[in-house]
């Protein structure tokens, strides 16, 4: 039961007024005597905190917490792409011909994820993975890799929910939720980094930095529940053979290798 209060603390709910509702709760003081509780629920990894718990005013302020310096090294191999965040991957496969993913059964178009055809067209029989961020994760956006940021835009208004219930049963959350979209250039192509927000909430908050990324930089952080898709095109990402769904991933672990494509 309590577990149950504190994913909707975090995930919001399907109604509008209460999701506004457990938000500014969340983000209230009234919400700190909750942490100690929250953190042994979920189990929450408090050594690789930058701040001291005490330090936390709300439920929020942990719940959007940084790492400690060092605390996720990077892989020293030169094209290895890390994971953006901490999560679960939820599913991965290939971008069909007919521009469409499946998750949990369900057909997904990537062109209404995306919403412009001049750069869906180039991830035709590439790669994606789905990674979920569930309340007990890291909610920092770091970049997979080292490129140079392209295009950036957002789509989307309301939103379901982006959890397991919410992928097998809801309206389409990757393709109608509000959503930002940013496209980097790196060495060998172009990635895609969708970050998908969380009920009724605009949660993606992205941060002022250069359009030059870095590996493993932060870029944006989720206020609230959220999701990641990476999009690679065709012949440019080699995922690493131990990853499948249901994997728990920590940002900064290779989820694969950048490739040059063949000519």
């Amino acid at each position: 039961m309590k577990k149950r209060l504190y994913r909707f603390l975090i995930e919001l709910t399907n109604k509008k007024g209460v999701s506004r509702m457990l938000k500014k709760f969340a983000q209230s003081k009234l919400s700190k005597p909750l942490i100690p509780s929250y953190i042994k629920t979920f189990h929450i990894n408090t050594e690789e905190m930058q701040e001291d718990v005490r330090s936390f005013n709300s439920l929020h302020e942990l719940f959007i917490r940084k790492l400690k310096s060092g605390a996720r090294p990077l892989p020293a191999e030169p094209n290895s792409l890390v994971s953006p965040v901490d999560g679960v991957i939820e599913e991965m496969g290939a971008i069909t011909r007919d521009k469409q993913f499946t998750v949990k059964q369900k057909l997904y178009s990537v062109e209404e994820m995306i919403g412009r055809s001049e750069i869906v067209n180039r991830y035709i029989g590439g790669t994606y993975i789905i990674i979920y961020l569930s309340p007990r994760d890291y909610h920092r956006i770091h970049s997979p890799a080292d490129g140079t940021l392209e295009t950036q835009y957002s789509l989307g208004s309301t939103s379901y929910p982006v959890n397991q219930i919410g992928l097998t049963y809801g309206k389409s959350p990757l393709t109608k939720n509000y959503r930002m979209i940013s496209e980097f250039k790196h060495q060998y192509g172009s990635a895609l980094l969708v970050k998908v927000g969380a009920m009724y909430i605009n949660s993606i908050v992205m941060l002022e930095e250069s359009k030059e990324w870095r590996q493993g930089d932060e870029i944006a952080y989720f206020s609230f529940g959220s999701t990641v898709i990476l999009l690679f095109e065709k012949d440019t990402f080699i995922p690493d053979e131990r990853l499948h769904p249901s994997l728990q991933v920590k940002m900064g672990e290779a989820l694969g290798s950048l490739v040059k494509r063949k000519s």
